[in-house]
């Protein structure tokens, strides 16, 4: 038998909460844009093999 428990947060700490998601999802956002960047300025998009091979064959015909 398990007992679930919930921490009684109050006004205070469900603003608290607010805040703190506020703030990771701002950080989460900052980070995205980064590895956009990083992503778009030194990788680039390689197609797999057996793609590869089906576009090459259908070029043939």
């Amino acid at each position: 038998m398990s007992t679930e428990y919930k921490l009684k947060t109050g006004k205070i700490g469900e603003k608290v909460v607010d805040a703190y998601k506020k703030i990771e999802e701002n950080v989460v956002g900052g980070y995205k844009k980064i590895e956009d960047k990083f992503v778009d300025a030194f990788l680039e998009k390689v197609e797999d093999k057996e793609k590869k091979e089906k576009k090459e064959a259908n070029e043939d015909k």
